[in-house]
């Protein structure tokens, strides 16, 4: 169950990342308003999952699956480029998510 509180809070975070894109700096009320409930949200299952997950490995993988899931998106809502050096590295990121699940001792 912490892992999924972990993801939820990682989820969250692609969400409000690409929701600052279109609040356009916070100068859309809407997109605004939604991009702040995420970051409430992101955060708060954050410190669930920061009960039981160490602060490194919870950290890492939560900005990971942000990171990720924030650059896939970007490919495709905003057409961001998918330069094959860029996939590679992306991939790390990924490798090193799994990486740090898999030596977790929690």
């Amino acid at each position: 169950m912490k892992w999924l509180i972990l993801i939820v809070a990682g989820l969250f975070e692609m969400g409000w990342a690409i929701g600052l894109k279109y609040s356009q700096g916070f100068m859309k009320p809407i997109p605004s308003m939604f991009t702040i409930m995420g970051m409430i949200a992101s955060f708060h299952f954050l410190s669930l999952a920061l009960k039981s997950i160490p602060l490194g490995t919870a950290y890492a993988i939560w900005t990971g699956i942000g990171t990720v899931g924030t650059v896939t998106l970007g490919i495709v809502l905003f057409k961001e480029s998918i330069d094959i050096t860029r996939l590679v590295f992306i991939g790390f990121i990924v490798v090193g998510i799994v990486g740090l699940k898999v030596v977790s001792s929690n």
